[in-house]
């Protein structure tokens, strides 16, 4: 169950910011990875102005992807010393295209940022996409991430602005109250 199908072979060495080389291999995120992974979001949420927007849990994280009915999948790009990075997706489908894959986050380390990395995790999703038959890859990104926006720029990607994204909180799902009785059976 950790290993995936298509070919994640360590990479050739990616020069760093922190002027030194590594080699850099992508492999299936595994409970014992959980804290980096937590990290890793916590630092993202810093970068997107939203620190305190984090409320999962180790325990939420282990349970929702480790757990009975897994419901995402992490790839994770390292070196022999640490986590450096992580593309977080899962499964969705579309009522007119079926299978497709949501990337809800690339995120890498800010001291390795700008060394391919992204890329590297970026393409091993595309290649996960193309494995599993999925008709389509989507994201979001934020309309200042002007980073972003030209990387997925490289890859042709088309970013929508006429989708506008809904969405509503816990507070919000937990106070709703039905308009009448609603059974599903």
């Amino acid at each position: 169950m950790n290993s995936l199908k298509l070919v994640l072979m360590p990479c050739a060495k990616l020069p760093t910011k922190l002027d030194y080389n590594m080699n850099i291999s992508l492999r299936k995120a595994n409970e014992t990875d959980l804290p980096a992974v937590l990290d890793l979001i916590k630092e993202l949420a810093t970068y997107e102005r939203a620190p305190k927007e984090v409320t999962i849990t180790l325990h939420d994280l282990k349970k929702d992807g480790f757990g009975e009915h897994p419901i995402f999948e992490i790839i994770l790009a390292e070196n022999e010393k640490e986590i450096l990075g992580m593309a977080f997706y899962f499964y969705s489908y579309s009522t007119w295209k079926g299978k497709c894959i949501y990337l809800e986050d690339i995120i890498v380390k800010e001291a390795h940022r700008g060394n391919k990395i992204g890329k590297l995790l970026f393409e091993a999703v595309i290649m996960k996409c193309k494995e599993s038959g999925a008709k389509r890859m989507q994201w979001q990104v934020l309309d200042w991430n002007t980073p972003a926006i030209n990387f997925y720029n490289k890859y042709n990607a088309s970013l929508d602005p006429t989708w506008i994204t809904g969405r509503l909180t816990e507070d919000q799902i937990n106070t709703f109250t039905p308009v009448a009785d609603i059974l599903i059976n």
